[in-house]
């Protein structure tokens, strides 16, 4: 299967391995000449030859200092084919970073095509491979004898099929899988980490999943490979396998499958991992300003369903949500014709796929609901200064076959009334087919629209693409969360947005902030009770990510929409610098007693922003080493919670006198 992007291509170039070409874009750098391509930018430099089984990789040299991550006898490798290479620069989709493209081409005992993009401020590149070869690994040992051998290194890694094998040159080497689940109505521990220091006797492993990475033990730079697939239980090949681990050579084997792979150089450890595959995500959807990581209202978290829906109560929304500080008021499922098999009314009758065929006219507005048409309550929302969202369900019935259909019907609703929000929902990934459909429904839409529309596609059930599989129409709908079914804690919110923000940028994350007056009694006794907490330390709980307020906006306390209303007016003001730097996870894991939260580093290296949470423990202050994490701050200004804080020395002290709560600062 292969997962292909539109691009914008320009500056067209084509290149026989008999002569030297070059092409530099935007501190870019691509050259080719007698078998052997070199690329880079300011952060990194890569380096292969065209070889028997395709491109050989020779070098992957971290910059600044310059540090050698390949091993002796990879750099060795002599060119044996021929190379070939045209040479771009354009946009993988309508939402991305301009970049390098290179189709490379090698003949040889074996011919390769494979495609690489380079970004300038991604330590790395991306490979798609476009011939077709699947590989898969042979991991398997025979079995030890039970006479002990000499101790001895293995050797060089050999080449294994169908995979990039990269030796490596560090002794002594971390390797870490991230395995990350979805499914989250079923799952609430959404990430997990399993650790090896490699051993020269240990046998070879395959590993299954998104993300690996090999990082030095000693001084915390490595390499980090980022597949750009559904998970692995979403994939038509369940059992494929995505990266094999060779100890005695200190090599790894990416598997492409069908699917982009990217290798991405970091330093300074797990935050150095985190803010190498965030900036990598971020070209592949650049962060715009007032289109993304925006305030979200959604009335279904208050249980009502489709029940209360209707033109008079979203006017009401509109006004109370304009109150708050909401940029997109959005209808979730029953603003349409048809009746879903989620809606209030459907008692176990409703649509969840095939929409098309059980109703031409499913997707127009409800003419009872709404006698005027969308465009009444849509038209109150953009006079208040606010957007407006739609919950969709993309018709999957034969593979998605209806794509066109459901494109052209969203892109209707953008242009004759400047919808541009979409929760995409009900929709499911049965193979690879689908996928490819459900790439080109979104591709056309995000083209159309000029990449205007953003969508939150649900990750909470059914097969669906997931983390990865489709990393740049938008953010992505977690969780739900309800207090009706006593499944709604905020450290619990906190703890899924903080552990997967590790390897996931957090504005690609929707999470949920729900009215803790409603089912009070429920929690009755619970020292962590949603109730405890007070409405804008709920809010700050999501608002390094993307906030969703998943209640009925006009039945909120007048006291919790009193208390919320200035962060939110805060965070409005700060938000475009905030979003735009990097964010990383500070602190312990949340798990109801920690003192955790996050930094954003600012783009332009002078000072950022921290967000740090007391849950329930027995210390007010909290110390931050701001070291390879905040350059330059040299004080800190609160802007939200209750708590002081200074920076002395390269430290943000913190003092939050109560518990379950929170500070926010600007450094600067």
């Amino acid at each position: 299967m292969k997962i292909r992007y539109v691009g914008c291509l320009l500056a067209l170039a084509f290149s026989l391995s008999a002569r030297a070409e070059k092409m530099a874009f935007k501190g870019c750098y691509a050259a080719w000449e007698n078998g052997r391509l070199t690329v880079g930018n300011a952060l990194f430099e890569r380096a292969w030859v065209a070889g028997d089984a395709g491109l050989m990789p020779v070098s992957f040299m971290l910059k600044n200092p310059d540090t050698e991550w390949l091993a002796v006898p990879a750099r060795q490798a002599k060119t044996t084919g021929t190379l070939e290479v045209k040479s771009s620069t354009g946009r993988r989709s309508a939402v991305g970073a301009e970049g390098v493209r290179l189709d490379v081409s090698v003949q040889g005992k074996r011919p390769q095509r494979i495609v690489l993009w380079l970004y300038p401020d991604a330590a790395g590149v991306l490979a798609e491979r476009l011939d077709n070869e699947a590989g898969g690994s042979s991991a398997k040992e025979s079995q030890a004898s039970g006479i002990e051998a000499e101790p001895q290194q293995k050797g060089a890694a050999a080449v294994v099929a169908g995979a990039e094998t990269l030796a490596l040159e560090p002794q002594h080497l971390r390797v870490t899988q991230v395995t990350l689940m979805d499914q989250t109505d079923n799952h609430n521990e959404l990430v997990s980490e399993r650790e090896w220091l490699l051993m020269l006797n240990e046998a070879k492993f395959d590993v299954q999943g998104c993300v690996l990475t090999a990082e030095n033990a000693v001084d915390g730079s490595g390499l980090a490979f980022l597949k750009l697939a559904p998970l692995p239980h979403a994939r038509q090949d369940k059992a494929a396998v995505d990266f094999n681990v060779n100890p005695g050579a200190r090599s790894v084997s990416s598997f492409f499958n069908g699917y982009p792979v990217a290798v991405l150089g970091y330093r300074g450890g797990r935050a150095g991992r985190s803010r190498a595959l965030h900036a990598f995500q971020r070209d592949l959807r650049e962060y715009r300003a007032g289109r993304d990581g925006l305030f979200l209202s959604n009335t279904w978290g208050d249980r009502s369903r489709d029940a209360r829906i209707n033109e008079a109560f979203l006017l009401k929304e509109v006004d109370a949500g304009a109150a708050l500080g909401v940029d997109v008021v959005q209808i979730d499922d029953g603003w349409q014709k048809g009746r879903s098999a989620n809606s209030a009314s459907a008692r176990g009758k409703g649509v969840w796929n095939g929409y098309w065929a059980a109703d031409p006219n499913f997707w127009d507005a409800d003419p009872v609901r709404f006698p005027n048409g969308l465009e009444k309550v849509v038209k109150a929302a953009r006079e208040k200064g606010m957007n407006f969202g739609l919950w969709f369900g993309p018709d999957s019935s034969n593979d998605a076959a209806n794509w066109q259909k459901d494109a052209d019907h969203l892109l209707k609703f953008h242009r004759e009334m400047g919808i541009n929000y979409f929760k995409i929902d009900s929709m499911k990934t049965h193979n690879a087919a689908s996928l490819l459909n459900q790439r080109a429904m979104f591709d056309r839409m995000l083209e159309g629209s000029k990449g205007a529309i953003t969508f939150d596609l649900d990750v909470t059930a059914e097969i669906r693409p997931g983390y990865f599989g489709l990393p740049d129409i938008g953010p992505l709908f977690v969780e739900n969360r309800y207090t009706d079914f006593h499944r709604y804690w905020p450290h619990q919110t906190l703890r899924n947005l903080w552990m997967l923000s590790q390897v996931v940028d957090p504005l690609r994350l929707r999470f949920e902030v729900l009215n803790n007056a409603r089912n009070a009694d429920k929690y009755k006794g619970d020292p962590l009770a949603p109730a405890l907490y007070k409405p804008d330390t709920l809010f700050a709980v999501a608002m390094m990510a993307s906030p969703l307020g998943w209640f009925e906006v006009s039945n909120l306390p007048k006291e919790y929409a009193a208390q919320m209303r200035p962060l939110v007016a805060t965070w409005k003001a700060e938000r475009a610098r905030m979003h735009g730097g990097a964010i990383i996870p500070v602190g312990a894991a949340p798990d109801g007693v920690a003192w955790t939260g996050f930094v954003s580093a600012a783009a332009d290296n002078k000072g950022g922003y921290a967000l740090l949470f007391r849950e329930l423990n027995a210390k007010a202050q909290y110390a931050l080493d701001l070291g390879g994490l905040v350059a330059g701050a040299t004080r800190a200004a609160v802007l939200g919670g209750r708590g002081t804080a200074k920076v002395a020395d390269g430290m943000l002290t913190v003092n939050v006198p109560e518990t379950l709560d929170f500070v926010w600062v600007k450094l600067e």
